[in-house]
């Protein structure tokens, strides 16, 4: 990590395990993990095709990143049992899922004329206040949010009648909160549930172009791929999901969510051309600082390899994070994306007056600011107080260098600095 910002030393310590994995890991301590738990791409597919009779994984673009990134675990990432039984699990089941949709698409090829009607994207720096903000916008009735449970279990399609009684949502919810189970301390980072509205980012594991994949493993060769990769696969494939996921559970408008979008925003304007966007805006130095402990704690999930932030420049360097946010204040200017259909939301504004901040958002996009809306925000704030579920600590140190990279976008978007 570049010299004048920090999370902590920048080989980052262990994270805190439960005593549960402690004893399972030394039990099997003197085990073949590779032979007992093998990541090898030929017998995943094959796998995935046995479990489900199907053969079929549609265009055949995720298969590059998909051999790149097992290449990088084996040879990068340092898995420890747990870690790569906890894999081989995951990515079985993204094969199986894309299995599942092609013959969704198959037996019903009328889902391909499902319309996806002016979508609301949510992004911005991660650690920004892209959740909270998301999860409020949510409980305004005139959109609907992705649940968690079906982008993890997406197929049968989910149906309106059953939607809320879907026998899967039991399963979804435990392997939604295994990372919890895990690592105790990312429960103050995120709230887990299957019916908490999650990433887009999460169903873009199913391409295997996905950043969450490279906050999951420390793959700086898949990561590094990864940022020159083209993406539009990635949203054609999303769209198609979320056409399944509306063909029997219709809905009037989707609400989506992912700090990645702000990256390729002229790629979702492509793929949605009449989608709007909310941007959240937050002091780039303190987001960082929290971005680097919550990387920490993923990989510590499923390795005992130490966490060095050094690896990993391009997502976590302050340059690296000033040239995103200098490229998308560009794009604005340019004309390359719409400018009229982005918003913009301040976290301080939202964290200092949660409902005056959507009142204001909603009327930058003209969507006004109905009393259902209001009255469910208002009831779902006052069940959520801020350190509900522990305080996610971490501090940050920047000297004058670092604050003149970001000075120019905290002027353009009037974001104050909060050390």
């Amino acid at each position: 990590m570049a010299a004048g910002v920090s999370a902590g030393p920048q080989v980052a310590s262990a994270v805190p395990r439960p005593e549960w994995l402690t004893a399972f890991l030394a039990e099997t301590s003197a085990w073949d993990a590779r032979a007992v738990a093998p990541l090898d791409p030929d017998e995943l597919i094959a796998t995935a095709r046995r479990l489900t009779g199907l053969n079929d994984f549609g265009a055949d673009d995720w298969r590059e990143p998909f051999d790149i990134l097992l290449r990088s675990i084996e040879e990068e990432a340092e898995l420890h049992l747990f870690g790569r039984l906890w894999t081989r699990e995951d990515f079985i089941g993204f094969l199986k899922n894309r299995l599942l949709i092609e013959d969704a698409y198959r037996r019903h090829p009328e889902i391909e004329d499902e319309v996806i009607d002016r979508p609301v994207f949510v992004t911005g720096m991660p650690r920004s206040g892209t959740s909270i903000l998301f999860e409020l916008l949510a409980q305004d009735s005139r959109f609907l949010a992705p649940a968690n449970w079906e982008f993890v279990l997406p197929c049968p399609p989910p149906e309106a009648a059953t939607y809320r009684t879907d026998p899967r949502v039991p399963q979804a919810d435990d392997l939604i909160t295994q990372m919890g189970r895990v690592a105790p301390e990312y429960r103050a980072m995120h709230e887990m549930g299957a019916w908490i509205p999650n990433e887009c980012g999460v169903s873009f594991r199913m391409t295997f172009r996905s950043q969450h994949l490279a906050a999951t493993f420390q793959v700086p060769s898949y990561t590094a791929w990864l940022w020159g990769a083209d993406q539009e696969p990635v949203y054609r494939y999303y769209k198609r999901l979320l056409k399944l996921l509306q063909w029997k559970n219709p809905r009037a408008h989707w609400l989506l969510k992912s700090p990645e979008h702000q990256s390729f925003l002229p790629t979702l304007f492509k793929v949605f051309p009449d989608a709007r966007v909310v941007v959240t805006h937050r002091d780039p130095v303190k987001a960082q600082g929290s971005v680097t402990n919550l990387m920490r704690t993923l990989y510590g999930m499923r390795s005992d390899k130490p966490f060095d932030a050094r690896a990993f420049e391009e997502l976590l360097t302050p340059e690296g994070t000033a040239a995103r946010l200098d490229q998308f204040t560009a794009w604005i200017d340019d004309g390359v994306v719409p400018a009229d259909q982005i918003v913009h939301s301040r976290y301080a504004d939202l964290i200092d007056d949660p409902l005056a901040a959507l009142e204001h958002l909603h009327a930058q996009a003209g969507l006004g600011f109905p009393d259902q809306a209001r009255a469910a925000a208002q009831a779902y704030l006052a069940h959520k107080p801020k350190g509900k579920f522990g305080a996610h600590h971490y501090t940050t140190h920047a000297d004058d260098r670092i604050h003149q990279l970001f000075r120019a976008y905290q002027q353009r978007f009037d974001v104050p600095s909060e050390d």
